[in-house]
């Protein structure tokens, strides 16, 4: 029964080893209305930053992440009442905020699945 938790074990920590001891960053297939302009203000043009627009009425939702991480989900009228420049149009990714090779996400989904883990060993006597 040791040996079947520690095989468990090492399929849940594997991955998360690779991925920190390869620092790769993986292909994404991203939308067209995703793609975004560096450096620059998608909705330039679009919306003059004025205050008449602030604050939106919006009855459809058209998501634009701004600069500051931030979803804006009523559009560029939405980003200019908070004086932000528009990244790209579509939403802002969730744990795109860091640098670092292995987000937190992917640490707190490794905690997740080894408790899960811990939780059947131990309902089931291997521990």
């Amino acid at each position: 029964m040791a040996g079947m938790s520690a095989v468990i074990i090492v399929i849940c920590v594997l991955p998360s080893m690779l991925l920190v001891a390869k620092d790769i960053t993986l292909p994404v297939i991203r939308l067209p209305s995703e793609v975004s302009i560096e450096g620059k203000n998608v909705c330039a043009g679009t919306v003059a930053p004025s205050s008449s627009w602030c604050p939106v009425k919006c009855f459809r939702t058209n998501p634009v992440c701004g600069v500051d991480g931030v979803t804006y989900w009523c559009g560029c009228a939405e980003a200019a009442c908070a004086g932000v420049m528009v990244r790209k149009m579509g939403f802002c990714e969730v744990g795109n905020g860091g640098s670092v090779p292995v987000s937190a996400q992917a640490l707190l989904l490794l905690h997740i699945v080894w408790l899960i883990v811990l939780a059947f060993s131990v309902l089931f006597g291997l521990f």
